[in-house]
């Protein structure tokens, strides 16, 4: 069976340029021309197959993506683009994140949230600690800023905050971590 030509196909899970970049080699490998990938779809611009769309399903699952209907999915995925791209900015954000974020994606905030909510079962303010404490983790690591300046990069009120936040999701401080890091580099060029 054969689907229209100019098929828009919706990615679930799709949030970063890496699957981007991983969509796109997946229809290169199946032969599949497409006029764009973005966040959360593909425009194949020739008519499509089940079986061709079946195993491009299998490819795209093999890095935790999936085709979808479309739907509230794409606009799940594009949350948690826009949550990726305010916490990877080389410079603190100048708005509130519910501002930012309704700017990005033109909805109001608390219908986001409550879309989040009820289809992630994680508010989407736990959403963000989780991923910022995770940026912090990655900066720990590299060893090249101080926590000063981790936590004014992450937009933390104080090093305090970043610290206690950091400690209710880990279970430890930000020092410890930083020292347990050094203790696993070590071991690793040894």
């Amino acid at each position: 069976m054969e689907c229209p030509a100019v098929m828009k196909v919706f990615i679930k899970n799709m949030v970063c340029t890496r699957c981007r970049l991983f969509v796109k080699a997946q229809l290169d490998a199946l032969g599949l021309a497409y006029d764009q990938v973005e966040i959360g779809y593909a425009e194949i611009r020739e008519p499509v197959t089940t079986a061709q769309l079946d195993s491009l399903n299998h490819r795209l699952k093999t890095a935790g993506l999936e085709l979808t209907n479309g739907g509230n999915g794409v606009l799940l995925d594009k949350i948690k683009a826009v949550v990726m791209d305010a916490i990877q900015q080389a410079e603190p954000l100048t708005l509130k994140f519910s501002e930012f974020l309704s700017g990005r994606l033109h909805y109001d905030y608390n219908y986001l949230s409550h879309l989040f909510a009820a289809s992630e079962g994680v508010t989407l303010e736990h959403y963000m600690i989780d991923r910022k404490i995770e940026r912090v983790k990655f900066l720990l690591s590299q060893e090249r800023l101080t926590l000063t300046e981790i936590a004014y990069l992450m937009n933390y009120s104080s090093v305090q905050h970043l610290s206690a936040q950091f400690k209710k999701v880990t279970g430890i401080t930000p020092s410890l971590f930083k020292k347990k890091s050094a203790v696993r580099l070590k071991h690793v060029e040894a």
